[in-house]
């Protein structure tokens, strides 16, 4: 939690003490350190743990200059470290915190009873910094937190590359959506909006989690937020409405013409209070300061206290009864009423100046009304209330939402996510979900030209999950990923998918013993033996744009590269012909299996099977239901001189081998292209999904740049990238090849990814959009001879691989990279990350071979750096 500040900055790169509290400061100019906490961290840092970090000395609450001065607070450069908000927790810090959090009813208990306040943020923290004990005895519960929390001393991380948000005032607040950035604002967001013809909202207002009848004006940069705002109410330029929600206009309201106009630079709000039933709707000018008093000129909606006072006919004595010592200001002065709901609207419109109706009426209806002040209601707010009001109000926006994407759409919605908000209602959110799932059952009669299988089961998984029903949820599973293999295949090769998942019949055996592999009649035996060798991987952006269904249905692109380990080409099968009928398969491992009956080899296959690689293989090649084993056999052996789970599309590669063999010793179509698009189907019927990138990887030589463009079939765009010999003896030198020791299989991270998408994840979706963008821009770089922006993309890449599965790094990863980051470019895991290979890619050849040498003998770093080559031949 940062309180009003919003942090921007890459934590990846933090490296924090274990056992203790560490807080996040950043170098600031010390006018804007003189309204925030600030940090004295001590000049000499911790040398003995190598941390990039200090001491907390001592902790300054809106200092000024002269205390920064007597502090030391003042860095070199005359900056000082603003207190971020940010504090993490490690080791027996986090233990002696969490049991403090466990026992520490009494201590809130007496704070409720002696009526006393404690703050978390100044005197928690305090209980990490010595130079505080003193003052913290002295507060409520300081001796408890001092004597629990005391023994570890707090540090301070400065991250230099931090920028932050500060969201102070509304006006900040405006500020910051329109400012330089206002691009990247999204301005509508789980809305119900009128159409354009029926409103005029401004194309830079924001709204959030609000319905907008029809005929309502909003302004130019407004907000609005968590509100019902109702026909014929204008809102003006630059001007905040909150939680406002107009109840529905009653026939005597309407007879009397209900319309309500909130002027340019205001704000409007309404609030619950603990013991009132309605809510107080409350307003003042987007610059006014509350604490400014009337004889600093204060203002109330843009205008002097005096002229307020004077326009209304108002008296001091109404607004400030018994001030005492009390300044008179907007934040004590009683001036809200509390009435009807359309009766504070209009008293609201008299107030701000706008009314044409009876003053008098207006001033005897407001003077006779119990009224309060912002102090008054800041210490009554009913926050219960407020925190349902709001749940219950943008349950119903995603419901509306989610019904018309069901209704009248193409399930476009991210209908998982829509679902969790409906269902902060509890059962009437569950009744909600059970309506959305009748209309399940027409969704594919309607739409089933358009709308994915796949798509449309997964939305009625999630809203089965969202009904509580899990049983039926879990058995609805496998029609999801049974649609995906069946629109891959569909997309392979029209027409192929009927045979998939048919085991070979004996009668179509029997009637087609005489078959062989050309289609004469068999009348003496012909040995046929063919070998097929290939190189591994190494991906540097682009993953996952490539993988079924995101490629069945949008544009991919990856750029990646085939190398050679230790000088040998490490992944290969032989595949020869026998008398003896049957498939006799053997692996690397000592596995060896001899199937007599072909009519075995059929979908779904165990996924401990070591065979159903070459088993989906056979399948998908077509060899078993064109019965050209009918009267021989095949032995086919099969090798990956590679780590298991080494992210190097060893298995995807494995299989573009098998099947090349297959297809080149029945004289089938063994070209790249057709291999590829086998693989992609195969691995769809081994339940362990994948793309086509791997294998495209294996199959074409150097380094590439490919596409791909769905439809019936799915094409596939291959452009090598024509590398000069320098620049391929310059990444040769610059790129090291890492094994990190640690193993994680990619289908486990593949099928969390593909559910995201079929959910359909606006972050996921714009990560992988991102991810393929990159993919074109690196072939730029590479083309230009500019490795140094590879690195760059590959750091991205990087990020957004991590973004779209949390767990792709670990901590053995992180210190890798934390390690290598001084000697690189820039650095990733490959294929889908979690274990396997690295790339790190160093600054120049100097010190990648420094580096080599550092994580060799470095015993911390238990890898292997292998000797690797750009495969360029065919």
């Amino acid at each position: 939690m940062t309180g009003d500040v919003l942090p921007c900055f890459d934590a990846s790169n933090m490296v924090l003490p274990e056992n203790t509290s560490c807080i996040i400061t950043v170098p600031i100019t010390l006018d804007i350190a003189s309204n925030h906490g600030v940090v004295v961290a001590s000049k000499s840092r911790n040398v003995e743990k190598s941390y990039p970090v200090s001491f907390v000395d001592n902790l300054l609450q809106k200092p000024s200059i002269d205390e920064l001065v007597k502090n030391n607070a003042i860095l070199d450069d005359g900056r000082t470290l603003l207190d971020t908000g940010i504090i993490a927790v490690r080791g027996k810090g986090w233990e002696e915190l969490v049991t403090l959090a466990c026992s520490c009813q009494p201590m809130i208990s007496e704070l409720l009873k002696t009526r006393k306040e404690m703050s978390l943020y100044e005197d928690l923290v305090a209980a990490w910094v010595p130079a505080k004990h003193d003052w913290l005895r002295l507060r409520p519960s300081g001796e408890e937190l001092v004597s629990r929390l005391g023994k570890q001393k707090m540090f301070s991380y400065c991250a230099y590359d931090l920028s932050f948000l500060h969201f102070g005032t509304s006006s900040e607040v405006l500020d910051h959506l329109s400012g330089a950035a206002s691009g990247l604002v999204g301005r509508r967001h789980q809305c119900s909006i009128p159409a354009s013809t029926l409103s005029d909202i401004a194309a830079s207002a924001v709204l959030l989690s609000s319905k907008i009848a029809p005929a309502v004006s909003i302004g130019e940069d407004s907000l609005i937020y968590d509100s019902t705002i109702p026909s014929r109410m204008q809102v003006g330029s630059l001007s905040i409405v909150v939680g406002v929600n107009v109840p529905e206009v009653n026939s005597i309201v309407a007879e009397n013409s209900f319309r309500f106009i909130l002027p340019d630079r205001h704000c409007l709000w309404e609030v619950p209070l603990v013991g009132h039933t309605g809510r107080v709707i409350v307003y003042c000018g987007l610059h006014d300061n509350p604490k400014v008093s009337l004889s600093k000129d204060g203002t109330f909606c843009g205008k002097p206290w005096r002229k307020v006072v004077q326009d209304l006919g108002i008296q001091e004595n109404d607004l400030w009864s018994s001030m005492g010592t009390h300044e008179k200001c907007l934040w004590n002065s009683k001036i809200f009423p509390i009435l009807s709901y359309f009766e504070m609207l209009t008293l609201a419109s008299w107030l701000m100046g706008l009314s044409d109706e009876n003053s008098e009426h207006l001033l005897s209806l407001w003077r006779s009304s119990p009224r309060v002040s912002l102090e008054e209601l800041h210490r009554s707010i009913d926050f219960s209330k407020m925190c349902h009001g709001s749940i219950d109000h943008q349950a119903d926006l995603a419901a509306g939402i989610a019904k018309a994407c069901i209704n009248y759409g193409v399930l476009g919605r991210n209908l998982y996510q829509l679902c969790e908000e409906v269902l902060q209602k509890e059962d009437l959110g569950v009744k909600v979900c059970e309506e959305f799932l009748s209309l399940c059952p027409g969704l594919l009669e309607q739409n089933s030209k358009i709308i994915p299988k796949s798509r449309a089961f997964q939305v009625q998984v999630d809203l089965l999950r969202a009904c509580s029903n899990e049983t039926t949820a879990r058995k609805l599973e496998h029609k999801v990923w049974n649609a995906v293999a069946d629109e891959t295949a569909s997309a392979v090769k029209y027409g192929f998918k009927e045979h998939l998942y048919e085991a070979p019949s004996d009668i179509s055996i029997l009637s087609h013993k005489n078959n062989d592999f050309d289609g004469c009649v068999d009348h003496s035996f012909h040995p046929r033996k063919v070998k097929v060798e290939l190189p591994v991987r190494v991906d540097f952006v682009g993953g996952w744009s490539d993988t079924p269904p995101w490629s069945l249905e949008r544009a991919g692109c990856v750029l990646n590269m085939a190398i050679s380990l230790e000088g040998s080409l490490p992944i290969g099968t032989i595949i020869e012909t026998t008398k003896k009928t049957g498939v006799c398969i053997s692996d690397d491992a000592g596995n060896e299996l001899h199937i007599k009956d072909l009519t075995s080899i059929a979908t779904p296959f165990d996924d401990n099977d070591p065979f159903r690689l070459v088993k989906s293989a056979l399948l998908v090649t077509g060899i078993i239901h064109e019965n050209a084993l009918a009267s021989r056999g095949l032995q086919i052996r099969t090798w990956a001189c590679v780590p298991r789970g080494s992210g190097l599309g060893t298995s995807s590669i494995l299989a573009a081998a098998v099947v090349k063999g297959l297809l080149q010793i029945t004289d089938g179509d063994e070209s790249n292209e057709n291999v590829a698009r086998l693989v992609l189907v195969l691995e769809q019927l081994m339940g362990t999904g994948g793309g086509w990138q791997d294998q495209i990887g294996g199959l074409y030589p150097g380094v590439k740049c490919t596409s791909s463009f769905p439809g019936i079939p799915l094409r596939l765009q291959v452009v090598p990238l024509l590398a000069s010999p320098p620049l391929i003896s310059e990444l040769q030198q610059r790129l090291l090849v890492v094994f990190t020791g640690q193993v994680r299989l990619a289908h486990q991270v593949l099928q969390k990814v593909v559910t995201r998408y079929l959910r359909r994840d606006n972050l996921l979706v714009s990560s992988i959009k991102r991810l393929a963008e990159l993919a074109k821009i690196g072939r730029e770089a590479l083309m230009n001879c500019d490795i140094d922006d590879l690195g760059e993309i590959m750091l991205e890449a990087w990020r957004l691989h991590q973004e779209l599965d949390p767990y792709c790094s670990n901590e053995f990863v992180d210190q890798l990279f934390r390690f290598a980051h001084p000697y690189c470019s820039g650095y990733k895991l490959v294929g889908a990350g979690g274990g396997g290979f690295a790339l790190l890619l160093a600054k120049d050849a100097k010190l990648a071979k420094e580096l080599r040498h550092l994580l060799e003998q470095d015993s911390n770093f238990d890898v292997k750096v292998y000797n690797w080559n750009i495969f360029l031949d065919n």
